[in-house]
């Protein structure tokens, strides 16, 4: 125990001890290459990440006199001709491929970082009821789709984060309610909930039927699409 104590202690130390050395304020710098550097390393961090990357942590890595808007705008400028850009989505910026280079993606078949790329229609169908609708229980989504919400769709919508337990329904049973998690929105370009499409799109695709508006009438309850509940399933 002493010896894991110690190894902590020493990892603490290295850590602070970077983090002092890193030159936030560049104060010896020009003002343009000061301002060339901030914004190699915004774009640097919003690269790195596999999540959308928020102002405040940006800020870390930038001066204090620093706006991460007017570096971003400066970012985008510098992209323009480039096949992906920086976006806002799920409460932070993020590389995004255009969508204009969506075909010739589609098109070399290769791994890409979207998990919404390697869902089946019927999984992001789900998904995305999940997100017009929660929080709803599997037995509400079946009535929805019409059919049977496997315990295998939902677990493996939960294992690729796009799902998270919301509380329990005052069903009788008080079965597990489910809502969609900020990963959600990052995989699929949302900024918000509010950003979601006309679900008159699904229903005239034939994923959903008329039950959605004549027997679930929910509030989101998390506009945001943060977790509520982190239980497992039973």
């Amino acid at each position: 125990m002493t010896g894991a104590t110690t190894a902590e202690r020493t990892v603490k130390r290295r850590k602070g001890s970077e983090a002092s050395a890193f030159d936030k304020e560049l104060a010896h710098t020009s003002p343009a290459a000061r301002w060339r550097e901030w914004m190699m390393r915004v774009e640097a961090v919003i690269f790195a990440s596999v999540e959308p990357v928020s102002r405040e942590t940006l800020a870390q890595v930038v001066g204090s006199g620093c706006s991460i808007d007017l570096l971003i705008d400066d970012l985008r400028e510098e992209l323009r001709d480039r096949p992906y850009e920086i976006v806002f989505v799920a409460g932070g910026f993020q590389h995004r491929t255009r969508a204009s280079y969506a075909p010739a993606i589609r098109a070399a078949a290769v791994p890409t970082r979207s998990a919404g790329a390697a869902l089946s229609q019927h999984e992001a169908a789900v998904i995305m009821a999940v997100g017009y609708f929660q929080p709803v229980t599997r037995g509400e989504l079946s009535k929805i789709f019409g059919k049977e919400i496997s315990r295998d769709t939902i677990a493996g919508l939960k294992a690729a984060g796009l799902l998270a337990s919301g509380p329990r329904s005052p069903a009788p049973g008080a079965p597990y309610t489910y809502v969609t998690t900020k990963h959600f929105l990052s995989t699929f370009g949302f900024e918000t909930l509010r950003d979601l499409p006309d679900i008159e799109a699904l229903e005239d695709a034939g994923l959903l039927n008329r039950y959605a508006e004549a027997d679930t009438d929910r509030t989101m309850d998390s506009e945001s699409g943060e977790e509520l509940i982190e239980d497992e399933d039973a």
